[in-house]
């Protein structure tokens, strides 16, 4: 057995607990620093929001879903309301400049006309098409693997299904085709869910009924089907309307309101297109 001197034993545990600390300091640091580096992008991208520059807000949440854990539900919505700004601006973009290219063919314009729209709708397309496959790569890498509530997977499947809803809007053939059988799956994932596990008077499942009856309308061109689905959620939601609760009634009634437009418009006007039922309700 080895003796050392009563100084240097006295040095050795000073040593060993100043080891020890250090390794529990350096955890607790990098705890912190995860802690911190997760509320800056969540400040960052309220900040951004503030201030309508919404591809930065965009940088932060994506940031926010890459860290790992689940997003809160405030988290959540930042996420949603982000990419939703980036993309609506793009869609109402592209809406009128397919309306121009009708109106320039139906006027006979020159070639050179013509195809100068064309070029730019293509523009846009290739925007809407990489902001698309942005958000949907996250919501299958980083966020619909990770959910551990219902609610928050039927969100997250039915942003899914909304942005493959918008890929068919400007796609044709295969691709369109494509984007469409993938976003019929998501939403049917997601209304299986919603019907086993909210009330009729969630708004999230509201929601996912007001673009799920869009989606059949506009894009699978099944208005009866629309119309069916439409009626459907909104039946039941007035049915359940005495388990409402305050929290939610503004929200759901708004979207009952809109699923209410929806039918107005698709039964008095068959041919009609439906600019406004396709609306995220996040």
């Amino acid at each position: 057995v080895l003796h050392y001197p009563l100084r240097r034993q006295r040095q050795m545990c000073i040593r060993d607990r100043v080891s020890t600390q250090s390794t529990g300091l350096l955890l607790h640091l990098e705890h912190i620093s995860t802690m911190d580096e997760r509320e800056s992008y969540v400040y960052t991208a309220k900040l951004a929001e503030q201030a309508e520059r919404y591809q930065e807000m965009v940088d932060a949440v994506k940031h926010v879903a890459q860290l790992g854990a689940e997003l809160s539900v405030d988290e959540r919505n930042l996420f949603s309301v982000a990419y939703k700004n980036v993309i609506g601006s793009r869609r109402a973009a592209w809406r009128i400049i397919s309306s121009i290219e009708a109106k320039e063919v139906e006027r006979n314009e020159s070639e050179a006309k013509i195809k100068k729209v064309k070029q730019y709708k293509e523009k846009v397309e290739a925007e809407l098409n990489e902001i698309c496959n942005d958000i949907l790569s996250v919501l299958d890498n980083h966020l619909i693997s990770k959910v551990s509530s219902s609610e928050s997977k039927i969100f997250y499947l039915k942003m899914k299904g909304d942005y493959l809803r918008y890929m068919a809007e400007y796609s044709t053939g295969d691709a369109r085709k494509s984007a469409a059988d993938k976003a019929l799956a998501a939403y049917s994932q997601a209304m299986d869910v919603a019907k086993s596990d909210m009330l009729a008077t969630n708004p999230i499942r509201l929601g996912l009924a007001l673009n799920f009856s869009v989606f059949h309308y506009e894009i699978m061109n099944a208005h009866d089907d629309a119309c069916k689905l439409a009626k459907q959620a909104f039946d039941d939601a007035i049915s359940d309307l005495d388990k409402l609760t305050d929290d939610s009634y503004k929200e759901t009634t708004l979207i009952l309101q809109l699923i209410r437009e929806n039918l107005s418009l698709w039964t008095s006007n068959k041919g009609g297109d439906d600019d406004d039922g396709d609306d995220d309700e996040d």
